[in-house]
């Protein structure tokens, strides 16, 4: 694996001067070879063109959705030190990378040391600092399996999930709230009271269902569009914090 980003919020942010080298990475073009359809040629210059797929490459994220992550926590304040963290539809692994910075799991001296849990159904190469678990986080026992990996509770549960775009967009609409609504039902199974969610769902609004549900789980809740989504794109966040907790099973 490449470099290892630094620890903490000091990560730099693309964008900024930059050298000559950096200015002529910026004006690549891609020719479209033979056989290749148009639309992947742009998408192929858009990537090598995108001063956050650069930045990654150069401080060792394995995806630019890693600076999506890092535009929400410096917004948000969500990654603290000694945090207990899972990721949902972690791979490749940049979000898991983030977080093990800002919450500390590699244990720096002197913060609170904290946790960092990737799922996903694909194998993800190791991260330092992290568990990996190859699972379905529906599956019936998951929330019970993933307690005993944190040792308790979680503090925050991160969702970037989205299905395989449809083309129709309100089909991809249908898909991605469907995610957003497993992912927030997981959480509310594995959060600590005070707990924190972050889910991907698409502008138009979040459904009313799960607004009104995390509305009345949490005590905040927000939609951020980080720098580094695309402003092309229609996704954007919703973030929840204050988890009010589970009633107490003897009650009542």
């Amino acid at each position: 694996m490449s470099r290892r980003p630094g620890r903490g919020g000091g990560q730099r942010r693309p964008g900024g001067s930059g050298s000559g080298r950096g200015a002529r990475e910026l004006a690549q073009r891609v020719r479209t070879a033979k056989g290749r359809k148009l639309s992947s040629t742009l998408w192929l210059e858009r990537q090598l063109n995108d001063p956050y797929v650069q930045a990654a490459q150069r401080e060792g994220y394995r995806s630019r959705a890693a600076y999506k992550l890092i535009g929400i926590d410096d917004k948000e304040r969500i990654l603290r030190p000694g945090a207990r963290v899972v990721d949902l539809g972690a791979a490749p692994g940049g979000w898991c990378q983030v977080a093990v910075a800002r919450v500390n799991a590699l244990g720096e001296s002197g913060k609170p040391q904290g946790r960092v849990i990737g799922i996903d159904l694909q194998e993800i190469e190791p991260i330092p600092g992290t568990t990996l678990v190859q699972m379905d986080f529906l599956a019936e026992g998951a929330d019970e399996e993933l307690k005993l990996l944190l040792g308790g509770e979680a503090d925050l549960v991160l969702s970037d999930m989205a299905a395989p775009s449809s083309g129709h967009r309100q089909t991809d609409h249908i898909r991605i709230m469907a995610l957003a609504e497993a992912a927030a039902d997981f959480a509310m199974e594995v959060l600590a009271e005070g707990g924190a969610f972050v889910a991907k769902v698409l502008q138009g609004g979040t459904e009313v269902s799960l607004l009104a549900l995390l509305r009345q789980q949490f005590t905040r809740v927000a939609h951020v569009k980080p720098p580094a989504s695309r402003t092309d794109s229609a996704e954007i966040y919703v973030v929840a914090t204050g988890f009010r907790g589970r009633p107490d099973p003897g009650q009542g």
